[in-house]
């Protein structure tokens, strides 16, 4: 008779379970937000930092280098004025700009009174005189007019790609939107310096190190600040 060899039961397998990720830090969430902050305003700055990086190259490097880049058309032309003549400066800016199509506001407009002045061993006295400016990244116009003459007097700059490039670096003739939005550049240089300090600090463990290399760093940039003034 065979015998049957004794086999004990088999144990079911045990389920495999994955133990659950350890929490996240705070300093690890801090790092991971910074990295994000840090890239979103990099990307919103790369575009005006690009323009104003190269318009402040060929601005500090002007003499030096003596770069032809920046040129500027100057004319000047008398144009008679419309019957009746207007009244006062601002109106007389108003008939410049709609007759010219001049497309932005007077930036200045200035009104001078009569006054005696002296030629030779005699007084006389000159007339008033009116002026109006329209100022803009690629040109500007600017209106004399000797109040009682009947024409005025018109001065055009006309600027090239580099300049109009270089005052829209400076912010001549642009709105208050665009200084706005230089400002948000300007501010987001500084968050950018901030949080690359801080990300330095928390990513490397020798923080004394971030800590020296900031403070050295801001204090170069206040001695640099005081001696240019």
């Amino acid at each position: 008779m065979p015998v049957i060899p004794f086999r004990s039961p088999r144990t079911p397998p045990q389920p495999f379970t994955v133990p659950p990720p350890p929490a996240p830090s705070r300093r690890a969430i801090a790092v991971k937000w910074l990295r994000k902050m840090h890239g979103w305003i990099g990307l919103w700055g790369a575009v005006l930092g690009l323009l104003f990086g190269s318009t402040g190259i060929l601005l500090n490097h002007r003499a030096v280098l003596k770069i032809p880049a920046a040129q500027v058309q100057e004319s000047t032309v008398q144009i008679p004025l419309p019957d009746p003549a207007p009244a006062d400066p601002e109106a007389l800016a108003a008939w410049l700009k709609s007759s010219l199509k001049l497309q932005p506001d007077p930036a200045r407009v200035k009104a001078e009174p009569a006054r005696p002045v002296a030629w030779g061993d005699r007084a006389l006295v000159q007339p008033a005189r009116w002026s109006a400016s329209f100022t803009s990244p690629s040109g500007a116009v600017q209106a004399e007019y000797w109040v009682g003459n009947n024409y005025l007097t018109l001065k055009r700059n006309e600027n090239n790609v580099f300049a109009t490039l270089i005052n829209l670096h400076k912010g001549v003739g642009m709105p208050m939107g665009w200084i706005l939005l230089v400002d948000t550049l300007a501010g987001s240089i500084i968050l950018l310096s901030l949080s690359g300090v801080v990300l330095w600090t928390l990513t490397n463990r020798r923080r004394t190190v971030g800590i020296a290399i900031a403070s050295v760093s801001l204090l170069l940039a206040g001695g640099v600040a005081l001696a240019s003034i």
